[in-house]
């Protein structure tokens, strides 16, 4: 099969094998296999020796067996349920060779009477007789070579057995041939020097599979950069939009600064640095600020939205709930006093006559800056001249729902996305590629670091003594009851037995968040919260991201243990808003394991959310770190930020050769196909 053949045969629905019919193809795509070129991921697990050839008289009960013999019975019930049986016997003794849910004529036709056959699977001894259940194999002995091998153990659905996958990846296989490499020499030395098809063809016979291999990083690399290929893709549709530049002077932002009454950090500089060179250029800014919880990012998007208006413009701040969004209206109000900027909050819960006044000056332009939820982009939100949406960035977007944002507000709006999800180092390229990033890492200079201590559940008593001691300093103290059970019924028993538990202690003092309130009930709770009319805040769920509880400066942890570090790091953040120190206690159970020691020791000595990224990334792996999953990062099928960063390095070193010659993308045409990433680029490029 030559180059071009074996391309399009690698990218063909799997219903064209030998041995695909309707309920084959349903089973594989249980596994998410529906090309032929899927098949080829589904990596063994293991091997089974089948070599083990034994006569009947030597046989070991639970062993994965080989036996030659002859069929001389059968034993077929003609009760519906029970099992066909078919005796068999060698020179040394009988076997029992049982078929559940099977026909009587598929036995009959692969157990022929007096036949001799080669038969592969488990001993198993029921009533005083030896008896293989449902074998793996079942042939005539001239195809014992078939048989007698160490053969690839898969990963399978109920119904798919291995000698059906088995038949299916040797077809695939076979036909695999020596394809013109699409990596350059000097790429290729850094990664091994292996071809794609040798490496392919080696993982299907390795009996361990070690991603560390030569062979696997071939592949891993190739994902990688068909990953890379399609940020890269995406950040050309976004950067070729022509804008007008944004021109103006910092009078506004000046007045702000004063306003704002505190120092800006260098890294909060740079950032607003970058986004005024964005906002001059003559290309539309689509960046994401990410920096660690209490890094300074609201003050940042509050200067680069005045540069914006006072170059003409309307600018929008869009933020996740009701409560977030009154939270920066108040504090764009407090900063942009003396500018005669008009503010407006635009949410759900705003009324249809004051609704109907925001959008008539929307659209004449008297509102400048709106701040608000969702409700901002509906059909009837017409602006006059929008030049800036900020959107407090609390979930992850994928690249086409950063496509969708980037077309909004036409070519002239610029885009900044926040994020409070510190990312690992090595993986801003692969999760922000198609951005420019700016990284606030410094905190403001009054912000003091958060005292972070862990206690066994048994010495609680000490904690409620210091909760209480807290309180009568006016300190407000949030009590986390995680996610630790699958049933909701049973975490919400939890925390209402924490509540009433607290109530007792401190009666009138304790509001309750669970997941079974409306937004209404949690926004109540919240308020109340907030104007001090409670002092301790139970909740079931990540108190909400951003939102300033300025006296709210303990807060205790129930089974930290149950999560990893990020997670730990974010709750953390719900504390420490303000000058005040503020303490963080872990509570945790008896016999820790040795990971979850590591992960307190590390929070108690550090409050560097992108560090604990990178140590909750090597402690948990990539996957499971906060927020990945929604970013598309987990999706990939073997390369692995840990055990391949080098390759990621050598990745963005290549994309960047890749782009500067458009000739380069068409080398890689198989290769976005052979990872489901050709359909994206064409949405991209639509």
């Amino acid at each position: 099969m030559n180059q071009t053949n074996t391309q399009n045969f690698l990218t063909k629905n799997v219903s064209i094998l030998d041995g695909v019919g309707a309920k084959t193809k349903r089973l594989l795509k249980k596994k998410k296999i529906e090309k032929i070129s899927d098949l080829l991921w589904n990596f063994p697990l293991g091997f089974t020796d089948r070599t083990n050839v034994k006569s009947l008289d030597n046989l070991e009960i639970g062993k994965i067996t080989t036996i030659k013999v002859k069929v001389i019975k059968y034993n077929f019930p003609r009760i519906r349920n029970l099992p066909f049986k078919v005796i068999c016997e060698d020179n040394k003794g009988k076997i029992d060779i049982v078929f559940f849910n099977s026909r009587e004529g598929y036995i009959r036709n692969i157990l022929p009477i007096n036949s001799n056959v080669i038969i592969s699977g488990k001993i198993n001894y029921f009533k005083k007789s030896y008896q293989i259940t449902n074998p793996a194999y079942v042939l005539p002995i001239e195809k014992e070579n078939y048989v007698k091998k160490v053969i690839p153990k898969y990963s399978l659905t109920d119904g798919l057995t291995e000698k059906i996958y088995r038949k299916l990846i040797e077809q695939v296989l076979k036909k695999i041939t020596e394809l013109n490499e699409w990596h350059s020499k000097n790429v290729l030395e850094k990664i091994g020097n292996i071809s794609w098809a040798k490496a392919i063809k080696q993982l299907h016979e390795e009996k361990d599979i070690n991603i560390k291999s030569s062979y696997f990083r071939r592949l891993a690399y190739d994902e990688i950069i068909s990953h890379l290929l399609v940020l890269s893709e995406s950040r050309k549709r976004i950067k070729k939009f022509k804008k007008i530049s944004k021109n103006f002077d910092l009078k506004f932002s000046n007045i702000i600064n004063k306003n704002f009454n505190f120092d800006l950090t260098n890294d909060q500089k740079k950032a607003i640095e970058d986004i005024n060179v964005d906002l001059k250029s003559n290309y539309k800014m689509f960046r994401i600020l990410q920096g660690d919880v209490g890094s300074g990012k609201t003050i940042v998007s509050l200067i680069a939205s005045a540069n914006t208006i006072s170059s003409g413009y309307q600018a929008v701040f869009m933020v996740p709930t009701e409560i977030l969004a009154k939270q920066h209206f108040d504090l764009a109000l407090k900063v942009f006093r003396g500018t005669n900027i008009k503010i407006q909050l635009l949410t759900g819960k705003t009324n249809f006559k004051d609704k109907k006044i925001i959008f008539k000056e929307l659209l004449n332009g008297k509102i400048n800056f709106l701040i608000g939820t969702h409700a901002l982009f509906q059909k009837n939100v017409i602006y006059k001249n929008l030049g800036l949406i900020i959107i407090d960035e609390q979930h992850k977007f994928g690249v086409k729902q950063r496509i969708e944002l980037s077309d909004k507000g036409g070519n002239n709006c610029d885009i900044l996305l926040m994020s409070a999800t510190p990312i690992p180092r090595t993986l801003i390229m692969a999760i922000y590629g198609d951005m420019d990033v700016s990284r606030i890492i410094e905190k403001p200079k009054d912000r003091k670091n958060t005292i972070t201590l862990s206690k066994p559940e048994e010495k609680i008593e000490e904690v409620l003594d210091f909760v209480n001691k807290q309180i009568k300093k006016k300190i407000q103290v949030f009590w986390v009851c995680p996610l630790i059970e699958e049933s909701a019924k049973l975490d919400y028993a939890a925390a209402v037995k924490k509540y009433n538990s607290l109530c007792k202690k401190f009666p009138n003092e304790v509001g309750l968040i669970h997941g079974a309130l409306n937004k209404d009930e949690k926004n109540k709770v919240l308020n109340n919260f907030l104007k001090k009319k409670i002092n301790i805040l139970v909740s079931t769920t990540v108190i909400e991201v951003g939102i300033d509880f300025p006296d709210a400066n303990l807060i205790i942890i129930e089974n930290s243990n149950k999560f990893g570090l990020s997670q730990l790091h974010q709750l953390r953040g719900r504390v420490g808003r303000s000058a005040a120190e503020s303490t963080c206690i872990l509570l945790y159970k008896k016999n820790l394991s040795d990971n979850a020691k590591k992960r307190i020791k590390v929070l108690k000595s550090s409050n560097d959310g992108f560090l604990i990224a990178e140590e909750d990334m090597k402690l948990r792996g990539y996957g499971d770190v906060l927020g990945y999953q929604q970013s598309g990062i987990k999706n990939f099928k073997l390369a692995d930020p840990i055990h391949h960063s080098d390759l990621f390095d050598v990745a963005y070193q290549n994309i960047k050769e890749i782009e500067k010659n458009k000739d380069n993308f068409k080398k890689f045409d198989f290769l976005l196909k052979l990872f489901d990433k050709a359909d994206i680029i064409n949405e991209i490029n639509y």
